[in-house]
């Protein structure tokens, strides 16, 4: 044997070796997953409702994982530099990101998001669905709906409304009551609802439309005016607060928020974590949360990735539609 055929025999079995070596490794590293603490992206402020859900979420999926979820909060550009952290992250399933509808919209409002939508992500599972509250401070003048939408429609000019940026859900609710009202208001961006609430209760600004999760605390602690919610049905914990169609404005809108990873995690590791968000949304400590706050997890036929990614599709496509048919044209982040 020559020495020439040695080393191509030798080259040869070491490339057979590599590739059983990583036929091999893909089922062990799913196998072994979680081997460290796994990250929980929330795009968002502190205090905001995707972190009062992604806090709650972690901790029970924290027990079925065995490693800890640690909430990372990545605030700015209306939730797209949450996204753009996690597009860029390993895919590995150790970084996840919760989200809202306002990661399908985001396609609709930015130009240059550095991801295409639809493949940048691997949708792991729907969590919890409810309105929107069209809230005020305190001391604003209108005492009810009809009054309210009125006085917003005379002196648009002269209100604040407050979002968590271009991009996030009270921003579009915001753009949903102007087109309803046919008005532009004042807008003030913020790096979250948290901040925008804070701001809402001090009386800093007049306006917030906010996800019930952090809305309905300050409400029923009487620091803030609640005039409509943009569900079809009243909310149980907010009775007398009518529905937007009620008070004759017809702003439909319901929250949604999902789980994801980045493409390319290996489907075990996807299921895994399927597994572990389908144990948390059975908790009844959880599914009280929720109701507490008026939101509700999703029905149970819902909780597959299938499902998820068929939503979150559809919703690209909704909001890209609503958002055109609204003037809104994409326009570059800063």
């Amino acid at each position: 044997m020559t020495p020439g055929f040695k080393t191509l025999t030798s080259t040869r079995r070491a490339a057979i070796a590599a590739l059983l070596a990583f036929g091999l490794s893909a089922p062990a590293a799913a196998q072994t997953f979680p081997n460290r603490p796994i990250t929980m992206i929330v795009p968002f402020a502190a205090g905001g409702p995707s972190d009062v859900i992604a806090r709650l979420l972690g901790e029970h999926m924290s027990r079925s994982l065995g490693q800890q979820v640690v909430v990372e909060n990545v605030a700015g550009a209306g939730g797209t530099a949450g996204a753009k952290r996690l597009v860029a992250s390993d895919a590995d399933g150790h970084t996840l990101l919760i989200h809202h509808l306002a990661l399908a919209a985001a396609p609709a409002l930015y130009n240059n998001l550095g991801y295409e939508t639809k493949k940048a992500f691997a949708p792991i599972g729907l969590v919890n669905t409810g309105p929107m509250v069209i809230a005020g401070k305190m001391t604003l003048g209108p005492a009810d709906a009809k009054a309210f939408f009125d006085h917003a429609r005379k002196q648009a000019d002269k209100l604040t409304i407050a979002h968590a940026g271009v991009g996030s859900n009270s921003h579009l609710c915001a753009t949903l009551m102007s087109q309803a009202l046919g008005v532009k208001f004042a807008q003030v961006a913020y790096r979250g609802t948290g901040p925008a609430m804070n701001d809402l209760v001090a009386g800093q600004v007049d306006v917030l439309c906010d996800q019930s999760t952090t809305a309905v605390p300050q409400i029923q602690g009487g620091k803030i005016r609640p005039y409509a919610v943009t569900s079809a049905e009243r909310l149980d914990v907010l009775p007398d607060t009518p529905t937007s169609r009620e008070a004759g404005i017809a702003i439909d809108m319901t929250i949604w928020h999902g789980i994801y990873a980045p493409a390319g995690t290996p489907d075990a590791t996807l299921d895994k974590l399927n597994k572990a968000l389908s144990a948390a949304l059975k908790e009844p400590s959880v599914l009280d949360r929720f109701k507490a706050v008026g939101t509700s997890a999703f029905p149970q036929g819902d909780w597959t990735r299938a499902a998820h990614a068929k939503r979150f599709a559809d919703e690209v496509d909704k909001w890209a539609k609503t958002l055109a048919a609204a003037g809104v044209k994409p326009q570059g982040l800063n």
